[in-house]
């Protein structure tokens, strides 16, 4: 049934003392972990997991505790954007379960890494590897990872070549990307009142605060199944009471700022990536070129123009306020082209001005 011919009945409205637009954004870690890394709320966080892993119902998990809930936002960069989570089934299997958030590069080798860190934590001395328990990551992003994929939610697993057949049932990766669900929300192809996923990552959607935006519609169709889902009910209220408390808010606040600056970060990065590779293909056009004339010396040059076009493209975007004479100068004047590119990534990864002049010693 689609949500416009659905007949609204007359209800309570779940939101008693806030605005949609004063709820936290639950697609920014730390509101996530507060509201499901809460102890008082395992059972929501237990419906979301197997909304996620759809198990069937001999292995669905049933009970769950945390491993690393941090109540501060000021704790170690590697850790704010995950929640680890120790599972058990209903047939008393032991899964650790990690979500992460995120929006940086190497999205799967990330993922891969930290995987291999929790599976690898648990090995102790003389324990036997037959005792290591599965770990599965559920990645949940705000932005396309899989271009070429329309589905919202994929999932991986080491399958053989061929036969397709299970190698081991130790790792799973799931990939949430919220922006294919919501555009499959505005065309009119999710379902949250049969589709249990759909509904819970629908939540996490409905405050925006990338981009400043609140959608009324989910909210209202979600509000209605509410009052006929307890545990969705529940969330609502505590969500609520999250946001309304002035600690929370402002250590939310921080992390938001640091995601907002993060991602800025990615946006420029994929900018200059643009321009390394239009960069590369016009080198590449002019050493062909030296190589009809034979000027070893004009390749050598055309890599080192690249790079430091490329590197104070980055730089205008990351610091329009500042010139980039001095920078080009001090980058032109340096000849060995690997010393040059050593360079450019670490003028890439300075947060500020003061670093970039104490990189180039200016």
């Amino acid at each position: 049934m689609k949500r416009n011919d659905r007949r609204m009945k007359m209800r309570p409205k779940l939101l008693k003392r806030l605005s949609l637009d004063r709820l936290m954004d639950l697609k920014v870690d730390y509101a996530f972990k507060q509201l499901f890394g809460s102890e008082k709320n395992k059972e929501i966080t237990v419906v979301f997991l197997n909304a996620v892993l759809q198990r069937n119902e001999h292995h669905r998990i049933k009970e769950i505790s945390f491993a690393n809930v941090e109540k501060s936002a000021d704790y170690e960069e590697d850790k704010e954007s995950r929640l680890d989570i120790v599972a058990v089934t209903d047939a008393n299997e032991w899964i650790n379960i990690e979500i992460q958030f995120t929006n940086k590069y190497d999205m799967v080798k990330r993922s891969l890494y930290y995987w291999s860190g929790l599976y690898q934590k648990q090995l102790t001395r003389r324990m036997s590897y037959t005792r290591l328990q599965p770990v599965i990551a559920i990645n949940i992003m705000n932005f396309d990872l899989f271009k070429e994929m329309g589905r919202f939610h994929t999932s991986y697993r080491l399958y053989e070549d061929h036969d397709k057949t299970l190698l081991t049932d130790v790792m799973e990766f799931h990939f949430l990307e919220m922006p294919k669900l919501l555009r499959d929300w505005k065309e009119n192809k999710l379902d949250p009142w049969n589709d249990t996923l759909a509904r819970w990552l629908l939540l996490l959607g409905i405050v925006d605060h990338r981009k400043n935006k609140v959608y009324e519609d989910i909210y209202k169709e979600l509000e209605e199944i509410a009052m006929e889902d307890e545990n969705l009910r529940n969330a609502f209220q505590d969500w609520e009471t999250l946001s309304a408390s002035q600690e929370e808010w402002l250590a939310y606040e921080g992390r938001l700022k640091r995601v907002l600056d993060d991602e800025s970060a990615r946006i420029d990065m994929e900018n200059l990536e643009k321009e390394a590779r239009k960069a590369r293909q016009e080198g590449e056009k002019a050493r062909q070129e030296g190589e009809k004339e034979g000027r070893q010396e004009g390749r050598q040059l055309g890599r080192q123009e690249e790079v430091v076009e490329s590197t104070i493209m980055f730089l205008k975007v990351k610091f329009p306020e500042y010139s980039m004479d001095a920078v080009s100068e001090k980058m032109k004047a340096i000849e060995n082209l690997e010393s040059l590119k050593k360079l450019q990534q670490e003028l890439a990864q300075a947060k500020t001005w003061t670093e970039v002049e104490e990189l180039l010693e200016m």
